[in-house]
């Protein structure tokens, strides 16, 4: 680029350049104008003035703070372990049932603790105005386990239907007599009554929008003491994290929470029996509750296996056969409703077993 520059007094200097769209700015002060001409500052000097003094601002010293109240933390004593079982299946019942867009649920009612609890804990949770209860006896139903669903019922101020499945049982079994011919009854028309109650409370249930509460407990659902489509039919299972002899105590506190007799005391003397065939009980196919319940606490919650529960001293056959009932119904507890949890470790997440497996411990 052609320029050329000339002195324009003794402190500038004046330049021209042949490219007017030039522009910037040099070390020694030059910078160029609008009109293509270079100013330089040459020899310029300036003079730095000292740092000038601030005032110095001095704040008044602050009022001395009054020492702040002392506050006790808010005491809350622990609840009893019944009462905060029973107060969390309460509310783990009205979350589920509300937030899934219910309003009224129902339950079938067999005059037994299991369902008695159930009802009861329905009722605190949604109001009875919102809860039924299903009577569905058989021809092996007996009168006392009649009259205290009724009692249970009048008790708690629910709607009560009854629906006998008689009629429906003996249409099955001579629909099946010629498939069965030969062979005699057994667990299968067990099961088909347990079915029949299932298919009648779902029906309810498709008819009217209400939902299916089941009544199984931990225990049963442990050792796969239930059926398949039948009593485990439902859409939320209230107490099946619940071992059975728990059941019992968090029973007692719902007539001592109530101030009266809400499940009749017949309920809690009856031995416990699914009442599916003539003088059945529970202990028939299960040892005691009392038994089976510590097993079933120490090989579920506490991994203890076998050699180590007949080290704490209970029978080998009972620890042996309990917990091959355990391994081989994982695949009834995987088709289980969902539930409240309220133990260290519930059925399903907290629970990881191969639905089918040959381990075995001996």
């Amino acid at each position: 680029m052609a320029s050329c520059c000339a002195r324009d007094g003794p402190s500038r200097r004046t330049c021209c350049s042949s490219t007017s769209t030039f522009l910037g700015f040099s070390a020694n002060g030059c910078t160029t104008r609008g009109d293509a001409r270079v100013i330089c500052a040459a020899n310029r000097k300036e003079k730095l003035r000292a740092a000038e003094t601030a005032p110095r601002i001095v704040l008044p010293a602050l009022p001395v703070a009054e020492p702040a109240p002392t506050v006790e933390p808010p005491t809350i004593a622990p609840l009893e372990r019944v009462e905060e079982v029973y107060r969390a299946l309460v509310l783990g019942t009205r979350d589920y049932v509300r937030k899934s867009g219910f309003t009224r649920v129902v339950i079938g009612l067999s005059g037994g603790i299991d369902s008695s609890l159930v009802v009861a804990l329905a009722v605190e949770a949604l109001g009875r105005e919102n809860v039924a209860g299903a009577g569905m006896p058989s021809p092996y139903s007996s009168a006392g386990t009649r009259r205290d669903a009724q009692r249970l019922a009048k008790n708690l101020g629910i709607e009560f239907l009854t629906i006998s499945i008689t009629p429906i049982l003996k249409a099955y079994k001579r629909s099946l007599a010629k498939a069965f011919k030969g062979l005699k009854e057994d667990v299968t028309e067990e099961n088909l009554q347990a079915r029949i109650r299932g298919n009648l409370l779902m029906a309810l249930s498709n008819k009217f929008g209400w939902l299916v509460l089941t009544t199984g407990n931990k225990s049963e659902y442990s050792v796969g003491y239930t059926t398949l489509y039948g009593d485990m039919a439902g859409g939320f299972a209230v107490i099946k994290d619940v071992p059975k002899t728990l059941v019992y105590e968090v029973a007692r506190y719902v007539n001592a929470h109530a101030g009266r007799e809400v499940i009749p005391e017949s309920v809690f003397e009856r031995a416990p029996s699914a009442e599916l065939r003539p003088d059945q009980t529970d202990q028939d196919t299960l040892p005691p509750y009392a038994e089976l319940d510590p097993i079933l606490e120490a090989y579920v919650e506490e991994d203890r296996g076998v050699n180590d529960l007949i080290a704490r001293g209970f029978a080998p056959e009972t620890v042996r056969r309990v917990v091959a009932m355990v391994d081989r119904n994982e695949y009834k507890r995987r088709q289980a409703p969902i539930g409240v949890k309220i133990t260290p470790r519930a059925f399903g997440r907290d629970w990881r077993l191969p639905i089918v497996n040959r381990f075995r411990e001996r």
